[in-house]
């Protein structure tokens, strides 16, 4: 799909705000993809999809989970978390975007988890750093992410993890073992990063 297309399907989805910031995503993510030899094109085309399902009613979005392979557990954490897997459905469905990469960087972008692939990372990560964003940590994982995509990613989690502590909310446990994944890859496999 040629990203003009996506970006056209994706716009009458969105508020003007999250629009904006859906093509601040993009962009990040191009840079991001040059930076670290990933393909422009999947990291764009995952990058304008990204939030494809953020406006979807709930009911939408629980029927989707319910009556597909996506994990049910979802359910039973904050529907905010439910619009990467349902997008990475339903790109497919309504598109036939069926390119596992793509659908897989849209589906853990909100969460990561183990084992991301560069292309994750970088989504994952553009979403995080967008010039849009403005939240205490997000300018050093900005600077870091211009050298070590790991690490960046890393910081990110870890901020995301103690953002979500202090407010005192559940976190999917995606979420944990992206941290924990990146913490071994942060520090050579030993799994205790020492900054």
């Amino acid at each position: 799909m040629k990203i003009d297309e996506a970006i056209r399907i994706v716009e009458p989805h969105l508020t003007q705000k999250r629009f904006e910031h859906t093509l601040r995503v993009k962009d990040t993510a191009i840079n991001l993809a040059k930076l670290y030899d990933e393909s422009i094109e999947k990291a764009e085309l995952a990058a304008v999809f990204h939030d494809y399902c953020k406006y979807r009613s709930l009911d939408e979005m629980e029927r989707i989970i319910k009556t597909t392979s996506l994990p049910k557990d979802l359910l039973n954490f904050h529907h905010e978390l439910w619009h990467g897997p349902v997008a990475s459905v339903l790109i497919d469905q309504e598109y036939g975007i069926d390119d596992g990469e793509i659908k897989q960087a849209i589906y853990s972008h909100t969460t990561g988890r183990a084992n991301m692939s560069k292309l994750e990372m970088i989504i994952f990560l553009a979403d995080y750093i967008e010039p849009g964003r403005d939240f205490p940590g997000v300018v050093d994982v900005r600077e870091t992410a211009k050298k070590d995509l790991v690490l960046a990613c890393w910081m990110a989690s870890k901020n995301t993890i103690s953002f979500l502590m202090k407010k005192n909310a559940t976190i999917y446990p995606d979420t944990f073992y992206a941290y924990n994944d990146l913490t071994k890859r942060t520090n050579g496999g030993n799994g205790i990063y020492g900054k």
